[in-house]
């Protein structure tokens, strides 16, 4: 029977140097702008192992840090009125893509995920500010949940189109911030019930998870640390340019 033991005894100390830094890293950035954690550790993960595999590592530490996010604020009942026809959405298309996927060929992965990776980068680095009337969110919703849940699915980054969605709706900052841990625990609710019947979600990999839990809470409170001592403008800038950086070099490579 295999146990988490044996899920980094097969991959070696590489495997494990690899997991830790990935999301001490991504801890990190989350840390400082409330976001992160999937694009970062996925993005790196992904340079030794498919986006399946990274993705569900990422389940446990996502799960955690997204209900610690959410739990601040007091806003959760009005933003869940707001917000659940985009959050059903986002699990339906990432069901509904994860059956059309099922058993194809994956080799392309890895190059969706560089894309996605890119546009967030330039949108993140854009002076362009979106805003989304309320006359437009009854359908706006709906698809940005669906589109959000497809990519998900696809590359297990679910901030694209989501993100940019919420930050368009005119939340205020603690708003915003619950906003963005709601639609991420929605996401990797249908994330890991997507990997689970795939089969890239077992007991081993829940463990490897777990095990991967403690940089990442280790990684957030460093960041918070941090974001109090670096400017958070600076700090952006520096988080869009790397993510744009691994976007090119996960687009390119293969």
């Amino acid at each position: 029977m295999n146990t988490i033991l044996d899920f980094y005894r097969d991959g070696g100390a590489s495997l494990i140097l690899l997991v830790v830094i990935s999301f001490l890293v991504a801890g990190t950035v989350k840390g400082v702008i409330g976001l992160g954690l999937p694009t970062v550790s996925i993005g790196l993960l992904s340079v030794a192992m498919l986006p399946a595999q990274a993705a569900a590592l990422l389940i446990v530490p996502s799960m955690v840090t997204n209900v610690w996010q959410l739990a601040a604020g007091g806003r959760f009942l009005y933003l869940l009125r707001r917000l659940w026809p985009m959050l059903l959405a986002v699990c339906a298309g990432t069901w509904m893509a994860g059956a059309w996927l099922a058993g194809r060929s994956t080799g392309w992965a890895g190059h969706a995920l560089g894309a996605a990776l890119l546009v967030y980068a330039a949108i993140g680095l854009s002076a362009v500010r979106l805003s989304v009337p309320p006359r437009m969110e009854g359908w706006m919703g709906p698809v940005v949940g669906a589109t959000t849940g497809v990519i998900t699915s696809a590359t297990g980054v679910f901030v694209i189109p989501a993100v940019p969605y919420l930050q368009a709706l005119g939340l205020d900052r603690n708003e915003l911030v619950q906003a963005m841990g709601l639609a991420f625990t929605a996401s990797t609710i249908a994330l890991a019930g997507d990997l689970v019947h795939s089969g890239d979600l077992g007991g081993r990999e829940a463990w490897a998870s777990l095990l991967a839990l403690a940089p990442a809470l280790g990684g957030m409170w460093f960041g918070q640390w941090l974001r109090h001592r670096v400017s958070a403008p600076t700090f952006r800038r520096v988080f869009f340019v790397g993510v744009g950086a691994l976007g090119i070099h996960l687009l390119l490579a293969g």
